[in-house]
Order: C-alpha cells, then structure tokens, then sequence
C-alpha cells in the first residue's frame, strides 16, 4: 500500500501535496460554491424587472433564493452518499461540472419580453439542480479537507472554509454595485447581471481542472475502503434512526437555529434595508459587502477559537449572545437612515449571529466517521435548512401578532436557542477530546462500540 495511504497528517506543514492541494481547494471552493450560492440574491434584484416583469417582480426574487435552498437537501442526501462509496474527490467533480453549467444556462436566460412567465420558471428550475450540484460539492469538498487536516489545525481551516460564504457575499455585493455604477440601471438590467453567472461558471470550471489534476482522497478514507468487506457498507437508515442517529438530530437541531440566523441577519436583512431602511440598490450592495467582510473575519477567528474553548462552549456563548442582543441590533439597522450607519450596524450584527458557523465543518466532520461523514455532513447541513428557508411562507402568518420587525426579531431569538439547545444536547469537543485522528474523534463521541467491535472481528479474522 502506497504511503499516501497508510499516512495522516500531523501538521499543516508536513502533508503531501495532494493534501495540501486538498486544504486549497476547500478554501478556494467554498468561496466559488458560495458564490453561486448568493448570485440571485444580490446580482438578479436589480434585473428583476427585466426577467419577470413588473407585476411578479416583487415576490419573485424570493422564490429564486427557495428554489436553491430547497434543491440542496436533495444534493446533500445523494451526492453525501457518492462521496462516500466513490471517494470525496470524484464526487466532487462531478458535483462542479453541474454547478459551471447551470450558471451559463441562467447567463443564457431569456427575457420576460420572450418567454413571459416561462423564464422565471425556467430560472426556478436551474436554480434547484444547480441547489443539488452546490450541495453535491460541500458534502463532498470539506469533508475531504477535514480528513486531510491535522487535528489541532482542524477548527481554523474549518473557519477558513467557512468564512468564503460571506467573502463570496462580500465579492458579489461589490461586483454588482461597482457594474450598475459603470453600466447604469438599465444596462446592468438587461444584460450586466449576466456577465456575474458566466464569470460563476468559468471559476468553477478553473475549481474542476485543479481538482483533477492536484487532489486525491485522504488516507482516512483508503483505509476504510478497504475495510467495506468485513461489515456491511452504512446507509441512510443507520444516520437517520441507526447507530448515528442521535449525532445526526443533535446536529441538525444546531444546524437548524443557524440556519434561522442566517435568513434572518442575511437574506430578510437584504431585502428590509431596500423596503424599511429606504437605501437604493447601490447602498444595499455596499451594506452588505461591509458587513460580509467582518462577518468572514469573525467566522475565520471563531473557527479557530474553537480550538482553545472547545466546539460546544463557543457555540452556547455565541447562541447566548445572538438570542439576546443579535434582535435589538437587527431592529436599529433596518430603521436606520443612515448607509454609514446602517453598516456598522449589519457588520455588528453578522458578528453576533452567523459567524458562529466559524468550526461548523470542523464539528459536522468530528460528529460522524470516514463510513458516513459526506453523508452525514451534508444530510446535517442541509436537511436543517428546509424548514428555515420556508420564512416567506410562515412569516406573513406571524406579522399580525408581533409586528413585521418583531416577527423577524422573534426568528433571530429563535435561532440563537436552538443553536444553544443543539449544542447543548452534543459532546463537549474540549480540545484534548478532538486532539486526536478524525475517526478516533468521531467513533468515540458517537459511542458506536458495534462498529469498533466489527473491526476488531475483522481483524482478528
């Protein structure tokens, strides 16, 4: 057996180059994954007109958000699954290739003026698959970087990683504000927006030859390939009602309180500063990019500070602090007339709730073993999500009794206690805990003395 296989890390200094290439490509990915991610959110608003017409115009933008969000639970069910039969690294290119093209088939999307309603719908259904794809990659790529990670290393690339989703906000908010000051209103709506998708497809298309040609599966997962004859290979049963069923609701309660976070400080945050806040499109671009920059510097830190506080104690103090001043700050930045101040006041209150996913993918990867871990981590990530990305629906029902601010404020305050229950009902991850291989982490957190007592059988045989 080759010694990239028999090999783990042990320090980020000391991995091969696969490995290397490897941490890399999760950082770099994860920036390029997210950008596809937030493209509808900031770069197709001010074409929305354009694309759906003035009369759909209003609600549409939404839609298109959902239609991702509910198409990622999809990708992180099946391609978590490939990821772990096929290997981290194949899954991972397959999953790109689908995000590059539905990118350039929504650069080619067109105009309400030719297709009627049928390019919203067209727009919604792209915006699902490549939901599947976005999934596909991150169930897949960090997981991938986890395992390749030395274990005292683990919690700071885990906010590396993490911290390119409000870096690709912040890259997205800027690109657009810079392109309707250089094109106009007009141009930037009729065909400005599209130069962002095709710059998305051929990032992802520059992602997919790196990993082609530099990255490999870490040695974690050769060793449990071979291992697949002496028991049989896990399924979706053992992660959601079998032997890392109480990892897996645990982490998905977690996941959920976060996800309430991020739709209320990012998405309804976006839309409230145009609607309640008054600012033009331009001001919200630079609102958002402003406080996606401290929320990315904040993820990166709080990563890595999980490794001196251990993972649960910096997810109840964070939750703590976004359940009871994140909603006070929510309200004075969307009441704000002021862009300076309303900047400061975003960038404060990103700080305070969603760069708690700073040692997120650090935590997910620990909670669940090489057999499982692209299953579990994108079952985990996404699965929690659904209910939270269904707030256009259920947040109309809620507005008559605690008001259209409150309504949003109760959702961060709701976030915060299942961030703190979540974590509460999991291990404490104290740094000596997960000072140790990945698998040894996992398997010990997870009791799972059937699956250790299968190897020893397996190797007494």
């Amino acid at each position: 057996m080759s010694t990239l296989q028999t090999q783990g890390p042990t320090t980020a200094t000391h991995l091969p180059r696969e490995g290397r290439a490897a941490l890399r490509a999760g950082v770099v990915g994860n920036w390029i994954d997210n950008i596809h991610v937030f493209l509808p959110l900031t770069a197709l608003a001010p074409a929305m007109v354009v694309l759906a017409g003035p009369a759909a115009a209003a609600g549409t933008g939404a839609l298109i958000v959902i239609a991702m969000l509910l198409g990622r639970p999809v990708g992180g069910i099946v391609f978590g699954r490939l990821a772990d039969r096929l290997g981290r690294t194949r899954t991972t290119r397959i999953a790109i290739g689908g995000t590059a093209a539905c990118a350039l088939a929504i650069a080619a999307m067109p105009t309400h003026e030719l297709l009627g309603p049928g390019t919203v719908a067209l727009i919604l259904a792209l915006r699902f698959v490549g939901g599947i794809f976005v999934a596909g990659e991150y169930s897949a790529a960090i997981p991938l970087a986890m395992e390749w990670s030395a274990p005292r290393w683990r919690g700071l690339m885990s906010g590396l990683i993490l911290s390119m989703a409000p870096w690709a906000q912040a890259t997205i908010a800027f690109s657009v504000a810079g392109l309707l000051v250089l094109l106009g209103p007009d141009a930037y709506a009729a065909w400005g927006w599209r130069l962002l998708f095709v710059l998305g497809a051929l990032l992802s298309v520059g992602m997919l030859l790196y990993y082609r040609r530099q990255v490999a599966d870490a040695p974690v997962f050769h060793r449990r390939a071979s291992q697949v004859p002496v028991r049989p290979r896990a399924g979706l049963k053992d992660v959601l009602a079998g032997r890392w069923a109480r990892a897996f609701w645990q982490v998905f309660l977690l996941m959920t309180g976060l996800w309430l976070l991020t739709n209320s400080t990012v998405l309804l945050l976006t839309a409230r500063l145009a609607t309640d806040a008054g600012l033009p499109a331009t001001g919200v671009s630079v609102v958002m990019g402003v406080a996606s920059v401290f929320q990315a510097i904040a993820m990166a830190a709080a990563g890595h500070l999980s490794s001196w506080t251990g993972r649960r104690r910096l997810f109840l103090i964070w939750g703590v602090v976004a359940a009871t001043l994140a909603p006070f700050v929510w309200w004075l930045a969307v009441t704000s007339g002021s862009l300076v101040q309303a900047a400061a006041l975003a960038a404060l209150l990103q700080v305070l709730t969603v760069a708690a996913y700073g040692p997120v993918a650090a935590y997910l990867s620990e909670r669940f073993p090489t057999e499982v871990r692209s299953t579990g981590y994108g079952m985990g990530y996404s699965l929690s999500l659904v209910l939270p990305a269904l707030y256009p629906f259920y947040l109309p029902v809620v507005e008559p009794l605690l008001g259209r601010h409150g309504s949003v404020m109760a959702m961060v305050v709701l976030g915060g206690a299942l961030l703190v229950l979540g974590a509460a009902l999991g291990p404490r991850l104290a740094p000596r805990e997960f000072d140790a291989d990945i698998d040894t982490v996992a398997e010990g957190l997870t009791g799972d003395v059937a699956v250790r007592g299968a190897d020893a059988e397996g190797s007494r045989a």
